[in-house]
């Protein structure tokens, strides 16, 4: 009986432990945790210019695939029938041989194949030029694509920066909470008067406002980051703290890739240019039958007939046009390192400004610690002052206000300095 009553009495005192530890578990399992490389790559899955990417891979492959065809033989068909007013006759009359007039109307039918030869030593730029150009195509979907950083940026460390004023509000709400017990205890000892608690409850009512307008830009900043990365996030999403970066000094804006390959693709356009001044060279055959046969006009009958050998042609157009078209290649081309020239100095400058803004942040926190210690410990010596009567509730109230106010822009000084890490960093493209 003695052991029975034992587990029983065990059993009792673990049940509360076990349920505290299951309620525990179920909001740890209840609550979201949301990082910010991952809104990063949300972003770029949920957005829809995303979607261009495959179709710009699609279209690539069809246009390098149809340029390489360009090499396979040309096969062109062609049938014609025709009756014409006179043919030729020979009126020559010879013993034992006799010429027949041809028909009139005549029948012909044949397939002309040619296989390119120029174009295989052509060929090669033109497809890396169209490769070139789906890289270019890409490109400029990753630009739109990295402004959207900028955007989860503010909105990731919004809701970060609430999250930590809202752990600031509770607190406030604590130290009003123990002046409004002391003051309570004051009146009651006949001390201190009701408008004292009066004071101490408005300030209440004020702060819990306050609660409310955080939870308010909270739920705003929340919606519209929810948006953009196709995710719902409420108040049981924990917004993580990123870590402090360590800043590279390379650029790798995706702009500078596009400006490059746009410089490679002018080179080879202006490879392309050249390339049609030049005789093109083939090898032919033309297989067919006809009546009268085309290459025996004095056999009346519909006979198969061939021919092949080797076929040049030769433009004069481009003579004239191709100065002007590397004319204007050349001016695009200068076009182009002048903005990559204007991206740098602008990226510079604004490197500059968020270094500079970076060191005031950390100087400006070197001093935040001291004067949040400080103004902890009037608040404390403050509460001690309130109970024992020596200041009034104002007293108390501004101190408190002045410690939360201390410990705000700690926080805002913090969250500040994490956004300007990470700015600069989506700046230089790392």
């Amino acid at each position: 009986m003695k052991l029975l009553d034992t587990i029983r009495h065990n059993m009792k005192s673990k049940i509360p432990w076990l349920l505290f530890c299951l309620l525990i578990q179920l909001h740890a399992q209840s609550q979201q945790i949301l990082t910010l490389e991952e809104c990063y790559s949300l972003a770029n899955d949920n957005y829809s210019l995303i979607r261009q990417q495959e179709l710009i891979s699609k279209s690539a492959a069809y246009t390098v695939s149809n340029i390489t065809k360009g090499i396979l033989p040309q096969v062109i068909l062609n049938a014609q029938a025709t009756y014409q007013s006179d043919v030729t006759a020979i009126k020559i009359s010879l013993p034992g041989l006799k010429f027949d007039a041809p028909s009139k109307d005549q029948y012909k039918a044949y397939a002309d194949i040619a296989q390119p030869i120029t174009e295989l030593f052509t060929i090669r730029d033109q497809k890396e030029l169209a490769e070139k150009n789906a890289e270019i195509q890409h490109q400029s979907v990753d630009v739109d694509l990295y402004k959207i950083r900028d955007r989860i940026n503010q909105l990731y460390f919004g809701i970060l920066l609430v999250d930590e004023q809202l752990s600031l509000n509770k607190l406030v709400t604590t130290d009003l909470e123990a002046g409004r017990k002391r003051v309570e205890s004051a009146i009651q000892n006949g001390v201190d008067y009701k408008s004292s608690l009066d004071k101490i409850k408005a300030e209440l009512i004020r702060n819990n406002q306050r609660a409310i307008e955080l939870k308010s830009q909270r739920n705003a900043c929340a919606d519209m980051l929810g948006y953009f990365i196709n995710k719902k996030i409420d108040g049981n999403t924990r917004v993580m703290t990123p870590p402090v970066l360590s800043l590279a000094s390379t650029n790798n804006r995706p702009e500078l890739k596009m400006f490059d390959n746009k410089h490679t693709s002018y080179a080879l356009q202006e490879r392309i240019v050249r390339n049609r001044n030049i005789p093109h060279v083939s090898i032919f055959l033309q297989a067919g039958a006809g009546k009268p046969n085309p290459l025996n006009m004095i056999s009346n009958s519909f006979s198969p007939y061939y021919l092949g050998g080797l076929r040049l042609n030769w433009s004069l157009m481009n003579l004239y046009t191709g100065k002007n078209e590397r004319s204007l290649l050349h001016l695009d081309r200068q076009s182009n390192d002048i903005q990559r020239e204007l991206f740098l100095f602008n990226s510079k400058l604004i490197e500059k400004q968020q270094s500079n803004e970076i060191a005031k942040l950390n100087e400006l926190l070197q001093s935040d610690d001291e004067l949040v210690g400080l103004r902890t410990s009037v608040k404390q010596t403050s509460g001690i002052q309130l109970e024992n009567g020596i200041i009034t509730t104002n007293d108390y109230i501004r101190e408190v206000n002045a410690e939360d106010q201390a410990r705000q822009a700690k926080v805002l000084h913090q969250i500040q300095l994490l956004i300007a890490q990470y700015n600069l960093q989506n700046t230089a493209g790392n």
